[in-house]
């Protein structure tokens, strides 16, 4: 039986602007995240020298990557049950501390079993606290401010997600492996430091329980979904594909078991993870235009990275070099969106950020050997801007468009998604560079056929991001956050 101690959590009052204490707050989050977000990604670019380094084969390297994914894909849709039964500086000592934790191990780890023990520490303080980021900025904004706090709460992950290939190559270029998690340790306890000195609690708990069973079928549903879909990146399209899809079928059933028994629990305000968020018209259509965006995002991050080198001949270094000014731009877009979302409201936001990054994606396609680099960083320029007008207004919208006492849930659901769609995006954009690379390919298995139709393949998408938002309220007020569908 749940006993509540507490009625939900109580929205802050209205208000123009955030206190000290609550600005502090956001900052030591996003800060947190940011951290956080510079270590997940970049191991990507460094697994080649790890596995040398190590000496594992590329098979064992990539659950450096996929464990700290299925971690997070399991423990996420948790999180909105763990935002109500902990306070907020209980969670950010936990998360922020198995981060460091974690970080440390694979600093220090003298093989590969340790190095991926502290992998997956990581992820599991990472998993927590990205969506407690998201439910405590649009619990303390101020009405008529939300989209400038929910500016720095995807801004800051979204900078750190750009350059973390960079950074990576870069450090891995100049000393080894090592030095990502050199690098990164003194920022996490930093982080942990400034949040004993300033982080507060904001809102009462309840005693809810867990349900046991809910989260086993998580960990089947989503963890499945992303194996499945990871095996698939991975692979290049290879031979697993067998058992990528026993995985994908095996996470579908996972999932939509889950998905029956929340609406069961939910009855009774047990659930894990509360459907009801999905009744909200504004939350599922955002969702949606969400899911296509990002599979685009990730697959810019990652395939394109792989594209410049395999195809077009670019060095690590000059790889590195040139996605860091997309990552400055996307920061940069992103709170200048956050500070007109008010006034202009997120069909118009949206819709213009789709157009602008379908525009360098049919631009990409044209591209050749003999392309100059500065016209390569110019199309990155603009899909990255692109993909930072529409970031911001959807996560705001989606988030907005909630009861308070969804928040949490809102969460978990958005971060869960983003990390099943984005390693959906990654899967569909190798495969097709690998599929239609066919005899042209060089030794990488990539070819200037393939390159294209890749882009074209995120142009798709992003075409149908733009489509999705024509649809979106014309106005940051026009939310359905009282009115679910079907009421």
């Amino acid at each position: 039986m749940t006993r509540t101690l507490d009625t939900a959590p109580v929205p802050a009052p209205s208000r123009d602007r955030l206190a000290l204490d609550e600005v502090l707050v956001i900052t030591v989050l996003a800060l947190s995240a940011f951290v956080m977000i510079l270590s997940e990604l970049a191991m990507g670019v460094a697994l080649p020298q790890v596995m040398d380094d190590l000496g594992v084969t590329a098979v064992a390297g990539q659950w450096l990557t996929t464990g700290y994914a299925l971690t997070m894909a399991v423990v996420i849709p948790a999180s909105g049950f763990m935002t109500q039964r902990f306070t907020l500086r209980t969670l950010f000592f936990a998360t922020m501390g198995l981060f460091t934790l974690g970080t440390a191990i694979a600093a220090a780890a003298p093989g590969f079993e340790l190095l991926l023990v502290g992998r997956i520490v990581q992820a599991l303080g990472t998993a927590v606290l990205l969506p407690l980021l998201t439910t405590t900025a649009i619990r303390l904004a101020p009405e008529g401010r939300r989209g400038r706090l929910m500016a720095v709460t995807t801004a800051v992950p979204a900078f750190a997600g750009a350059i973390s290939p960079a950074i990576s190559g870069i450090v891995v270029a100049q000393l080894s492996w090592r030095w990502i998690f050199i690098v990164v340790l003194p920022l996490a306890v930093i982080a942990l430091v400034l949040g004993g000195w300033k982080m507060r609690n904001l809102d009462a708990v309840r005693a809810v329980r867990i349900d046991t069973v809910s989260l086993v079928l998580a960990a089947i549903g989503f963890g499945a979904s992303l194996y499945g879909l990871s095996a698939i990146g991975e692979s290049h399209g290879g031979a697993s594909l067998l058992t990528a899809g026993i995985a994908l079928v095996v996470g579908v059933l996972g999932i939509a078991a889950f998905v029956a028994r929340q609406r069961r629990l939910q009855r009774h305000s047990h659930a894990m993870l509360d459907m009801r968020v999905f009744a909200h018209r504004d939350f599922s259509l955002s969702v949606g235009i969400f899911l296509a965006m990002v599979m685009t995002s990730f697959g810019l991050n990652i395939v394109f990275p792989l594209v410049l080198q395999n195809v077009l001949g670019l060095g690590a270094l000059q790889t590195g070099l040139l996605l860091i000014p997309g990552g400055a731009a996307i920061a940069i877009t992103a709170a200048s969106v956050g500070r007109v979302y008010e006034r202009v409201g997120p069909r118009l936001l949206v819709v213009s950020g789709a157009v602008i990054a379908a525009a360098g994606w049919a631009l990409l396609c044209t591209v050749t050997r003999d392309t100059p680099i500065g016209l390569l960083l110019g199309l990155h320029l603009l899909i990255s801007i692109g993909l930072a007008f529409m970031w911001t207004p959807l996560f705001t919208l989606a988030m907005g468009s909630l009861p308070p006492r969804l928040y949490p849930h809102g969460s978990a659901a958005l971060n869960t998604l983003q990390q099943l769609g984005g390693a959906a995006g990654i899967a569909v954009l190798v495969t097709v560079l690998t599929l239609f690379s066919g005899s042209h390919a060089s030794g990488s298995g990539m070819s200037l056929d393939g390159m294209r139709a890749t882009f074209i393949a995120a142009l798709l998408l992003t075409l149908i991001s733009a489509a999705g938002a024509i649809f979106l309220p014309r106005h940051a007020g026009a939310t359905s956050a009282d009115v679910p569908m079907g009421h």
